[in-house]
């Protein structure tokens, strides 16, 4: 019982917090005129320190994400992915960054691993098969990010 009483109160009270958020006005000099409220600004993001930089953060190291490849090392993994399709390469960065993830996803393999690599890489206009992501798991670890 004491469960059934719980979540309606929850409900409730989440109601009103919306309701109190939603009804709150600045008066202007006409009362019948009600003027939008203006919210403090947003708090900037600060961008991580080596967001730019390429440089995996101490939490992505931590989960298996390797900085972004330069030089020789982005020419040869560009060159190993663009071997499964090279439509893959067309965003670069987009491939890079599907290519650091998919490095901690090959960290804590499953037996999915194939297939989040072929999601990973591909969209609706590129979609590719899990034999796909097996070669560009391959071409990961023979690169970005080998074991």
């Amino acid at each position: 019982m004491r469960q059934t009483t719980a979540l309606p109160a929850a409900l409730l009270a989440a109601a009103l917090l919306a309701l109190t958020a939603c009804s709150t006005e600045e008066e202007s000099g006409d009362k019948n005129m009600p003027t939008a409220k203006t919210s403090a600004p947003a708090a900037k993001e600060q961008p991580a320190e080596d967001a730019d930089s390429g440089e995996s953060s101490d939490a992505e190291k931590a989960a298996g994400i390797p900085d972004a490849p330069t030089g020789a090392a982005l020419d040869a993994y560009l060159a190993a992915i663009r071997d499964v399709d090279p439509k893959i390469v067309q965003d670069e960065e987009k491939s890079i960054d599907a290519g650091r993830n998919q490095c901690a996803s090959l960290a804590n393999p499953n037996d999915k691993i194939d297939w989040l690599a072929a999601q990973r890489f591909g969209n609706d206009t590129l979609p590719l098969t899990d034999e796909q992501g097996k070669h560009l798991n391959a071409a990961l670890r023979a690169t970005l990010c080998p074991a």
